[in-house]
């Protein structure tokens, strides 16, 4: 029968060994589009810090994209996740930000989750 408000809760072992390695050395390990998409990753990773962005469902403008901006160049925002690699970008609250990552971050699908290294600037 149908579930919570979200969609699929399951974190793909793999990605649990990528957000675990190295965690101790950021505030956050990960950062994704609201708490439902964050809760599961906390969850799975043992209770490692992970950022909702835009609140409970990524509708609240917190954090903005400076701030956001900010965080990743002070190292305290390890990665970016998307749900999975085709919700990824799906606009609401956090669309800057999500654009900004996109564009200046390389993607890589881990599980089913399009994961952005945010120490790992592209070339432009």
């Amino acid at each position: 029968g149908p579930g919570g408000l979200s969609g699929n809760t399951q974190v793909s072992s793999a990605l649990v060994k990528l957000l675990e390695k190295g965690a101790s050395g950021y505030t956050w390990v990960a950062a994704t589009e609201g708490s439902q998409e964050a809760a599961p990753l906390e969850l799975a990773t043992g209770g490692e810090p992970v950022m909702a962005i835009g609140g409970f469902n990524g509708t609240d403008p917190a954090p903005t994209l400076a701030e956001f901006k900010v965080l990743v160049a002070e190292h305290k925002i390890h990665y970016y996740i998307g749900a999975n690699s085709q919700s990824f970008g799906g606009g609401r609250g956090s669309s800057a930000i999500t654009s900004w990552v996109a564009s200046h971050f390389k993607k890589e699908t881990v599980g089913s989750s399009t994961v952005y290294d945010l120490t790992q600037a592209v070339s432009l």
